[in-house]
């Protein structure tokens, strides 16, 4: 597999608030835990902590990346000569694509709290996944990644 010539890799991590949210979580954890004394309540506030932010970070570990002429996006692997068109999606549009314009059978890499996406379609015949819905921060680079994958590919084959 060769590297794509524009290579490309975005991990969609949480955003700052969930780690707050985290330590609020063990806070709470520690009030449950007050009327058994000082050691539970500690215990309850480290315990509670840690397993929100291992809960926040595994969601926050997804990656997309553009390697060779593939894209690997969570666990998904496609290679891009089964891709075709690539829209750029605002927030308002993303929103819509992932509620009421959505189709059951799309890929959806989706995190709510980012508010641009790509949705790339699926060309392969044998494929029923009509298009890829991918969160990203980035899509520009994203959609350049896909093509400069996709010349690479081309250029190899011809």
């Amino acid at each position: 597999m060769q590297p794509s010539a524009s290579p490309y890799e975005e991990r969609l991590t949480a955003p700052r608030s969930w780690w707050l949210i985290s330590f609020l979580v063990g806070v709470s954890f520690a009030l449950i835990l007050l009327p058994f004394g000082t050691l539970p309540l500690l215990g309850g506030l480290a315990g509670g902590t840690a397993a929100a932010a291992v809960a926040a970070s595994s969601y926050g570990s997804i990656r997309i990346r553009v390697v060779g002429d593939a894209l690997i996006a969570g666990e998904a692997k496609i290679p891009v000569a089964a891709l075709g068109e690539a829209e750029i999606l605002d927030p308002e549009e993303a929103r819509a694509w992932r509620t009421y314009k959505a189709d059951t059978r799309a890929f959806m890499l989706l995190r709510a709290y980012i508010p641009t996406a790509l949705r790339v379609q699926v060309t392969d015949p044998a494929d029923p996944t009509p298009y890829l819905y991918l969160s990203t921060r980035e899509p520009e680079r994203l959609v350049a990644a896909l093509e400069s994958a996709r010349a690479a590919t081309a250029r190899d084959a011809g």
